[in-house]
């Protein structure tokens, strides 16, 4: 993705204000809509995505992606959209959303908890507000920039442990680019004291971060549908991040790293060259 500075004058504050409001709103309400199905989830058509068998897709991704796109579309006409299930359009926007409908499919059809909605927006090659919805444990972390990063109503700042050895390190990784790194990461991690989780959720792992309760969460690679809304989350809660949107990130992914500021730097380390391939 090209980022460059906008010829026209900054969004204002209301507009921003209107949007992180409709981000927040409709990431709780399209997860609440997503429960009745993953209650009755045994009857669900599930399909794998292309010649990738770890990705699948069921009517319930695509479903509520139709449904944020449409209400989107009736708020923001003008706004540009990313969507895990129908691609790009309009990406030359000042304001495009970026929405991960069901962010955790092969947890959700398969009766685990780590499943959620992700949005986030970039404001002229920014993100800027992201929200991240779990209706099973009625959550929902939501961010603004300049305002802070919240869990419902309460305000999140990264975790204070000093070292990898006095927290959780989440981690994942897939069939795409990158996987080659994960085993020699993981390796070093446990031979410096560290312990790890996964989940099969991206972004309820950076959004764990941003509420403290993982020091870091790396991947090595992870598209921007799953993480945009935590990169506003794990900024805002204090947290550092490598250059995810670099070389056309948007549209086409990256590895990622999110971390508290204590430990990003010598997990940074163990990771090495490739996070910035």
């Amino acid at each position: 993705m090209q980022r460059h500075p906008s010829i026209d004058a900054p969004l204002s504050p209301e507009a921003l204000q209107a949007r992180y409001e409709c981000a927040r709103d409709l990431a709780m309400e399209a997860a609440r809509r997503a429960l009745g199905p993953y209650k009755e989830r045994e009857s669900l058509i599930v399909n794998h995505k292309g010649d990738q068998t770890q990705d699948l897709v069921s009517i319930v991704d695509q479903e509520t992606e139709a449904f944020i796109k449409k209400r989107l579309a009736e708020c923001f006409p003008d706004d540009g959209f990313l969507g895990e299930e129908t691609g790009g359009a309009t990406l030359d926007a000042r304001c495009i959303w970026v929405v991960d409908p069901i962010d955790g499919t092969r947890c959700f059809v398969n009766g685990l908890h780590a499943w959620c909605v992700s949005i986030g927006l970039l404001v002229d090659g920014e993100p800027m507000v992201g929200a991240v919805a779990d209706a099973i444990h009625d959550e929902l972390f939501h961010a603004c920039s300049g305002q802070g990063a919240w869990l419902n109503g309460q305000r999140l700042s990264v975790n204070s442990a000093p070292d990898i050895r006095h927290g959780v390190m989440g981690v994942g990784t897939s069939l795409r680019r990158g996987k080659e790194h994960f085993i020699p990461f993981i390796t070093q991690l446990l031979e410096q004291g560290g312990t790890f989780i996964r989940n099969g959720s991206g972004a309820l792992m950076v959004a764990y971060v941003a509420a403290g309760r993982l020091i870091g969460y790396y991947e090595t690679h992870i598209n921007s549908w799953d993480c945009l809304a935590g990169l506003v989350l794990v900024k805002e809660a204090g947290g550092l991040q490598n250059d995810f949107l670099r070389n056309q990130g948007l549209t086409q992914g990256n590895p990622l790293l999110v971390a508290s500021p204590q430990v990003y730097r010598q997990v940074a380390q163990m990771i090495g060259s490739s996070l910035d391939e």
